[in-house]
């Protein structure tokens, strides 16, 4: 069920978007000052944010590395508040279950991109520009069509540099900031 909340007119503030309170039904994101809403994700999707996780929050684990996998938490950045699919973050900046997290703690942010043009568009040109700015080390974006595909992105010089995109059908070898093997198509592929 939605919030009922006054009429609101001009820019949004941080602190305006986290008093609508929560809403399982949308995802409510500040992009600069202006407040971005969507949908809440299909099943294909929430089936690959599943399975992501679960690999990541193991490879974390066989790292011995002080840090949780979680999924849609508020990430604050320098000129916004994004809700990635999936953030590894530092395990001290989680530790006391705080509503929102730094973004100098994120050691990887996961875009699973929407099937919509304007998910589209936000997942793949206008979200990276707001993470490397942050200073956001590691950016995954899983494509989900027209076949899944991992694209690994490292941080240089300010901006993401692809090294690596994962393929369906082929179980691939991601080094940083964990290592994992896996395959994009079966992060999808319905269970039998």
């Amino acid at each position: 069920m939605g919030v009922a909340h006054d009429p609101h007119y001009g820019p949004w503030t941080i602190e305006e978007v986290l008093a609508l309170g929560e809403d399982r039904g949308e995802r409510r994101e500040l992009m600069g000052e202006a407040l971005l809403m969507s949908p809440a994700p299909g099943f294909l999707h929430q089936r690959a944010s599943s399975r992501l996780w679960n690999l990541l929050d193991s490879a974390v684990q066989a790292a011995g590395a002080s840090a949780e996998v979680l999924e849609a938490v508020n990430v604050v950045l320098p000129d916004g508040l994004f809700i990635p699919d999936i953030v590894v973050v530092d395990a001290a900046a989680a530790a006391e279950n705080p509503v929102t997290c730094d973004a100098d703690a994120v050691l990887l942010v996961v875009e699973i991109v929407s099937p919509s043009s304007s998910g589209r568009r936000t997942d793949r040109l206008l979200k990276p520009p707001y993470y490397a700015e942050a200073g956001i080390e590691h950016l995954w974006r899983l494509e989900l069509e027209p076949v899944p595909a991992l694209v690994v992105s490292e941080l240089r010089d300010g901006h993401y540099v692809e090294r690596l995109v994962a393929e369906a059908g082929r179980e691939t070898a991601v080094e940083a900031p964990f290592p994992l093997k896996l395959d994009p198509g079966a992060l999808v592929a319905p269970r039998r």
